[in-house]
């Protein structure tokens, strides 16, 4: 069975076909976020930390670092900021962390100082990022997210990109990395703009799943780009990945719908043993109430039983004179 480990200081994670499903949380990331790209850059770490431990307390597993904050001679800032936030959440958090950078000099500027086993975050079928990336990843002991794109682009194929996929767990074999330690994205299109998008994703998860043994991961709302009410679609969309194959996320945990799917999803793939962690986050759940007071309520309660009563003896009636 292939099983992927990561680890902090303190915790080891396992993702695997036969593990509770990976939550990354997604939020340390100035990517679309200019409050947080200027904070950072100015050296404010406030709503970093606060990201970290929301995301934790909601059910992340892992979090995911990014220090991009500029695409101005990135080879030149992103090393410092990248070590200065990674050291900064795992003194904070006691989760496994994912290294998200495009810039190698900052992933390994961050491997010198992470602790544990980070997952880095990423590497493409590009064979100048593999000849970068690669030697890393063996260096450090470390696993690595391989992205499904190389020097043509994302293909809208997903033969081609199961092919990307397969290069790069080949390619890193020769470096002597075990398919165990190559966690896939297979690229999730956006629905609203490719209607296949779903059952392409679906169809390719399968084939990493039985044909490399390779765990797999994705930008989970990448499937709703475009599309209003996204997070009823990320939502929709995360049990049926689960049961395609996915084995970890990078998303949102304080979604608290979408963590509900994962953690249903878990109960229902057989990786929450017992249901312990569904009984625990949930013995207490009150539904949200929809009247407005307990009598408003009360009285919409009688008004249904009565109309409801009606319905059977006007029912039970037209049964008995029909002939």
């Amino acid at each position: 069975m292939t099983r992927t480990i990561v680890a902090s200081a303190t915790k080891e994670v396992v993702i695997g076909f036969d593990q509770p499903f990976c939550v990354i949380g997604e939020r340390i990331n100035p990517t679309g976020r200019k409050k947080l790209a200027a904070e950072m850059v100015a050296g404010n770490f406030e709503t970093v930390k606060k990201d970290a431990l929301d995301q934790v307390a909601a059910g992340a597993t892992m979090l995911d670092v990014n220090a991009g904050v500029t695409a101005v001679d990135p080879n030149a800032t992103e090393p410092d900021l990248l070590v200065q936030t990674l050291q900064i959440v795992q003194d904070l958090v006691g989760v496994p962390l994912s290294i998200d950078s495009s810039v190698s000099a900052a992933i390994e500027a961050a491997l010198k100082v992470a602790k544990g086993r980070p997952l880095i975050n990423s590497v493409t079928g590009e064979d100048e990022k593999l000849e970068a990336i690669l030697p890393l990843i063996k260096k450090y002991d470390v696993p690595v997210v391989a992205i499904s794109n190389d020097e043509t682009g994302i293909s809208e194929d997903p033969d081609v990109r199961f092919e990307v996929a397969k290069k790069i767990v080949q390619r890193a074999a020769d470096y002597g990395i075990p398919a165990h330690d190559i966690v896939v994205d297979p690229l999730v299109m956006p629905i609203g703009a490719m209607g296949t998008a779903g059952r392409q994703v679906f169809a390719l998860l399968r084939r990493l799943r039985e044909e490399l043994k390779v765990n797999t991961t994705c930008g989970l709302s990448n499937i709703s780009f475009g599309l209003p009410h996204r997070h009823g679609i990320n939502a929709a969309f995360i049990p049926m990945v689960i049961g395609a194959g996915m084995t970890s996320a990078i998303m949102n945990p304080c979604r608290p719908q979408e963590m509900e799917m994962v953690r249903g999803a878990n109960v229902l793939n057989g990786t929450d043993a017992n249901c312990y962690t569904w009984i625990m986050t949930y013995k207490d759940h009150q539904p949200a109430s929809s009247g407005n007071s307990n009598a408003s309520a009360a009285s919409s309660s009688s008004g249904a039983q009565a109309s409801a009563a009606g319905r059977r003896r006007g029912g039970r009636e037209a049964r008995r004179t029909r002939v």
